[in-house]
């Protein structure tokens, strides 16, 4: 931040805080709305699997290629997905939590 005369040390310190604080808000607010995307698709992933009979050849997605896999472990894999995307996202929601607690106590 450039150094303005008319703008106290204190308050160019203040705001500095809080336009930091903004960027941490959003860039959470950026990784829910991708973890609520990749849950979504989880969810359809095991929707179809689940429908798909137990003769059936499943594929998963590695990198570029599929590989053959059977349907049991996809579930669980996929399954196991989706946990850990609650609990990112549950670690996200309390991050916001004191990041708006912080921004409102920078707005007194």
């Amino acid at each position: 931040m450039s150094s303005n005369p008319q703008i106290p040390p204190l308050v160019q310190e203040q705001l500095a805080r809080l336009q930091q604080t903004q960027q941490n808000f959003q860039s959470i607010m950026m990784q829910k709305q991708q973890l609520e995307s990749e849950k979504h698709e989880t969810e359809k992933a095991l929707e179809e699997l689940k429908k798909a009979s137990d003769d059936e050849s499943v594929f998963k997605h590695a990198g570029t290629i599929l590989i053959k896999s059977n349907k049991e472990d996809l579930i669980e894999e996929l399954d196991e997905k989706k946990e850990l995307a609650k609990t990112k996202a549950s670690l996200l929601t309390k991050q916001e939590e004191r990041l708006k607690i912080t921004l409102k106590e920078g707005e007194t």
